[in-house]
């Protein structure tokens, strides 16, 4: 290979984690075409859902979250995620292996079959259909209706200057899931979060489609990182901004106390910091920049939980 890797690694891969260190040699293809070393990918994934399970607690009266729903949300979150990106390299063979950053990953290297990639999808998502069929028949229904989105977004980049939209009405899905599991139904809270989630995404995703974007003008794959370019910064200005304004209206219908809004806040300082410091041609800020929004889920998330439990307290 030409990109300074050996066989059996891929060049974007985390380094020194447990897939590399602990896992089975025949594990570590599958364990890297479902990104298992890279969990940023399924906390972004996972903090729609865990964010409306705990607007859903506060519209409820509840103290805390079901917590058996966040358990199901994050096994769901690493399934689906691991399928999406088995799915996605399924389709993007041919792109990736023109690409430095990704011609090494298990399939266009050939460490990976395409059928036994297949083979490896259905397992993911069959696990990802056990935790669904817990849930009441309406968010059974809602998340079948999500594959619609999924399966359509890897083919985004080849059409489109906005597949980080797409990728937001995909990985924010989780925003209407949390409210149906909890009450069956849908209310305008949900869809603002979810709305909110959408922006966030494109957000945070232009900030990692950053690092490609050279190799994506070769291969003609676009993304909102090539669309806006220099004034990238601006663009997150409004996108982050519109999904803290989204954020505080769903806060807003459901009645939400201070200790929400502190969160909210809290997490639009992370939001604005991150806007600040980009380098846009840093390709290594850019990812540590991309990941730290598992830092504002959590911060999010805290605020949230903090004022369900402060305002079944009182």
């Amino acid at each position: 290979m030409n990109d300074g890797t050996i066989r059996g690694q891929v060049a974007d891969a985390v380094r020194g984690h447990w897939v590399d260190n602990h896992a089975p040699e025949w594990l570590r293809p599958y364990a890297r075409l479902a990104r298992w070393e890279r969990p940023i990918g399924w906390q972004l994934l996972l903090w729609p859902c865990w964010w409306s399970a705990a607007i859903a607690a506060i519209a409820g009266g509840h103290a805390v979250p079901n917590i058996w729903h966040l358990v199901l949300f994050m096994i769901g979150a690493i399934a689906m995620r691991g399928a999406g990106c088995t799915y996605n390299d399924l389709v993007d063979q041919d792109i990736d292996d023109k690409v430095a950053r990704t011609r090494s990953r298990p399939l266009p290297s050939g460490q990976v079959t395409p059928f036994q990639a297949k083979l490896f999808l259905v397992a993911q998502a069959l696990v990802g259909l056990v935790v669904l069929l817990q849930f009441n028949r309406f968010t059974v229904l809602l998340g079948i209706a999500s594959l619609a989105v999924v399966a359509i977004y890897p083919f985004m980049k080849r059409v489109t200057n906005w597949p980080q939209l797409f990728l937001g009405l995909a990985f924010s899905w989780g925003a209407l899931m949390g409210w149906a599991a909890a009450f069956g139904s849908l209310s305008w809270p949900a869809f603002a979060f979810y709305a909110g989630g959408i922006l966030w995404t494109i957000g945070y995703d232009t900030i990692y489609a950053h690092q490609d974007k050279e190799d994506d003008a070769i291969v003609g794959v676009h993304s909102t990182a090539r669309l806006f370019g220099s004034h990238t910064k601006p663009a997150l200005t409004l996108l982050y901004g519109g999904a803290t304004v989204l954020f505080g209206a769903a806060l807003f219908g459901v009645d939400a106390g201070p200790a929400a809004f502190v969160g909210l806040a809290l997490g639009f300082g992370h939001l604005a910091r991150q806007i600040v410091v980009l380098d846009i041609d840093d390709n290594d800020q850019c990812l540590k920049l991309f990941r730290s929004n598992a830092g504002f889920g959590w911060i999010l998330f805290a605020g949230l939980v903090a004022d369900a439990l402060i305002q079944a307290l009182l």
